[in-house]
């Protein structure tokens, strides 16, 4: 549902159809959800099952220009056979929405999924709205974004990772005269032709972009830890364990910990395949980046002409600094039956943080988000 829909008259900027979605006072809600990808879609959902149906009860706000969350930023090669698994929304299945062919590019068929899934349960969405700071005043959460203001009573962050990836730090990295990027910026192998590439990481996004990547040009794999592969399936008790392990950390106030860390990497056909081809001969991690490669402690050294960072990514929670919820050794307490709500404030829920940050925690984790807070806020009849 366009922000047309859901404001009033009186708090458009203007009635020209390039500016609709700019705020020109402070719009009141009693819920502003910060983010569209999985787990703002799946909170959006619950609370309008909770009977919130009006855009005063809340709103979601998205900073892209259309749906898809970060799955509409992914490298094109990433098809439905190579994504690790999308899962359905609540009240409606992707195949439902979707072609859901294996070569077809997530990062097309997602976006399709979650704008179809946004207009059937006319979700009320206003973007762009990028969201720069939330303070608070007078009681209420100040919500501000680069093209307006609004104002909630409670808030359910969902702004997941894809904006925050991480690159670790090591010495003389600025240095290096070839290229060095992030999984967050990988587009295609093909433009590391005739070029030799350093992949860094141990998950499974990493591998995927080594299998890719070795297919065109030569390759050196990195990792800090040994990886576990897996043997066997991934079984639904294995993914509560693993769950279990990084709820645990949350509600401690830890950092949450790498799901992959917990569960292994699980073999697939690909991977064998890369195995025999003598890809996945792993190094540890390297101690010095050099003008022309890496350095290792020994002295060995290895030079490179790309550094292919797949380091992971951190939570997108900046714009929540001045409401003071992490602690010292930067974790943040959770609670909540799913550890969604932050123990020091319980009108914010983190969504997509911790053991939700998986598109079937999310799911969940937005059912729980919007029933505890909308409880906590007095918004449930009965």
């Amino acid at each position: 549902m366009s922000s047309e829909t859901i404001l009033p008259q009186t708090e458009r900027k203007t009635d020209n159809a390039s500016e609709r979605n700019d705020v020109r006072t402070l719009l009141k809600a009693d819920i502003v959800v910060i983010g569209a990808g999985q787990a703002g879609l799946s909170s959006a959902y619950h609370l309008q099952q909770l009977g919130l149906k009006s855009w005063k009860n809340y709103l979601v706000l998205d900073k892209s220009p259309g749906a898809g969350g970060a799955w509409q930023y992914r490298w094109p090669s990433l098809t439905l056979t190579t994504v690790n698994r999308v899962h359905d929304l609540p009240g409606l299945r992707f195949s439902d929405a979707v072609d859901v062919g294996d070569e077809v590019k997530a990062s097309v068929a997602v976006p399709q999924y979650y704008a179809a899934y946004e207009q059937k349960f006319e979700l009320p969405v206003i973007r762009p709205q990028t969201v720069t700071v939330v303070c608070e005043r007078a009681g209420r959460f100040r919500v501000e974004t680069e093209q307006g203001g609004f104002s909630a009573r409670g808030i359910i962050n969902a702004t997941g990772t894809w904006e925050t990836p991480y690159i670790p730090a090591y010495p003389c990295a600025e240095s290096f005269k070839g290229r060095q990027l992030h999984t967050h910026d990988y587009k295609t192998a093909d433009e590391f032709a005739g070029k030799h590439v350093i992949v860094v990481g141990g998950g499974i996004s990493a591998l995927q972009l080594l299998d890719e990547i070795s297919r065109i040009t030569s390759t050196t794999w990195v990792t800090r830890q040994e990886p576990q592969f897996r043997d066997q399936p991934f079984t639904s008790e294995d993914g509560r364990a693993a769950v279990a392990i990084v709820e645990d950390r949350v509600r401690r106030g830890l950092v949450p910990g790498s799901v992959v860390s917990v569960t292994g990497i699980p073999w697939t056909p690909a991977l064998r395949a890369a195995q025999a081809r003598g890809v996945l001969n792993r190094l540890p991690m390297f101690t010095d980046i050099t003008e022309n490669g890496v350095r290792w402690a020994d002295g060995t050294e290895q030079r490179a002409d790309v550094i292919l960072w797949c380091t992971g990514f951190r939570s997108s929670l900046d714009h929540l600094a001045p409401l003071q919820i992490r602690e010292e050794n930067g974790g943040i307490v959770m609670a909540g039956r799913l550890a969604t709500q932050v123990a020091k404030d319980p009108r914010i829920h983190l969504v997509g943080y911790g053991p939700s940050a998986s598109t079937i925690g999310a799911n969940r984790a937005g059912g729980a988000a919007a029933r505890e807070l909308a409880s906590h806020l007095g918004l449930l009849e009965g």
